[in-house]
């Protein structure tokens, strides 16, 4: 069994695809994982579970939620061991833990799409992606970029879910 860690996209966010985390870590019981818990109520579930069945899980919950609740959600896995690297490779050190953010996506994006990324599509902000994660440093505050979700997901054709430093060091601590 190996820690990992869920990252669900949009959920008790404004009011919007409301989901009680005690049912959400329910479905990842029903699903076969053991010692699942949430941190915080925006989707976050620790869990161990077996490589072959996180591999899996992403489509197995997504369908869980849709069926239970009505509504799509993307999820995003990963092991406690990947957020320890993404941690120690941070590409901004000087910068305040405060401005930086780590998005998460569902799958490697192309060389081709990355490198035709807009480097300069929201001064200050600046990013670097590297494997699955991008490294966001936004000094004016992450809800003023122009560097979202959105935008990355159509450029890179995969899905993201974002996530502030402080979180994923906090999700490393409770997975290890």
């Amino acid at each position: 069994m190996v820690s990992y860690v869920a990252l669900l996209r949009g959920i008790n966010v404004g009011g919007k695809n409301m989901l009680p985390m005690k049912d959400l870590v329910a479905m990842f019981g029903d699903a076969g994982c053991t010692d699942a818990r949430h941190y915080i109520q925006s989707g976050n579930v620790v869990f161990r579970a077996a490589p072959a069945l996180a591999k899996r899980l992403p489509d197995v919950i997504a369908k869980a939620i849709d069926r239970r609740f009505g509504y799509q959600v993307p999820v995003v896995i990963r092991a406690a061991e990947e957020l320890a690297d993404i941690l120690e490779s941070n590409p901004f050190p000087r910068a305040e833990t405060d401005f930086l953010h780590v998005a998460f996506l569902a799958s490697a994006p192309k060389k081709n799409a990355v490198d035709a990324l807009d480097a300069k599509r929201s001064p200050p902000d600046s990013f670097i992606v590297r494997g699955r994660e991008i490294y966001l440093h936004c000094p004016n505050g992450f809800g003023k970029t122009k560097l979202t979700n959105a935008y990355f997901d159509s450029k890179l054709g995969t899905t993201s879910t974002v996530r502030n430093w402080r979180t994923v060091a906090t999700l490393l601590q409770l997975s290890s």
